[in-house]
């Protein structure tokens, strides 16, 4: 009789908890802040360190960027900043390795920028290593001029 009311009680258990998990997996869609609209989300955070590579950088700055529907975020000048990345496809090569005429100096005091997040629906993992501030803030646009 004891095996029998053990069962009874896991069956109950099994059902009363995939109930539970079914309700909580219906319900999660309806809290979500935000709506798919029809823009792919364009959301990203861009930060400013010392160091060598992102994983020896101490980071000094970091902003929230987001793109889609609206230019918005902590960053100084999002539309600006937008306007950039939508000009290069979000493209962040091209951001970093814009051309320069500005004279620096050769001192070795590494800058490194990193973005991660989405631009245009496609998840995006950026690091780019500067030589020092003045490489970094030389014709290089908004996008990490924060």
């Amino acid at each position: 009789m004891r095996y029998i009311t053990g069962a009874v009680a896991l069956g109950a258990t099994l059902v009363l908890g995939g109930l539970a998990t079914s309700a909580q997996a219906v319900a999660a869609p309806a809290q979500s802040g935000r709506s798919s609209g029809l823009y792919a989300p364009s959301e990203l955070v861009l930060t400013v360190g010392q160091g060598a590579s992102r994983a020896t950088a101490t980071v000094q700055r970091a902003v929230s960027l987001t793109c889609m529907p609206k230019a918005g975020g902590s960053h100084p000048n999002p539309i600006a900043a937008c306007d950039q990345l939508r000009t290069v496809a979000g493209d962040f090569n091209a951001v970093t390795a814009a051309p320069s005429q500005r004279l620096c100096t050769k001192e070795w005091a590494p800058i490194v920028v990193t973005a991660d997040g989405v631009w245009q629906g496609k998840r995006v993992s950026y690091s780019y290593t500067f030589a020092n501030p003045c490489a970094m803030t030389d014709g290089r646009g908004s996008v990490f001029d924060f």
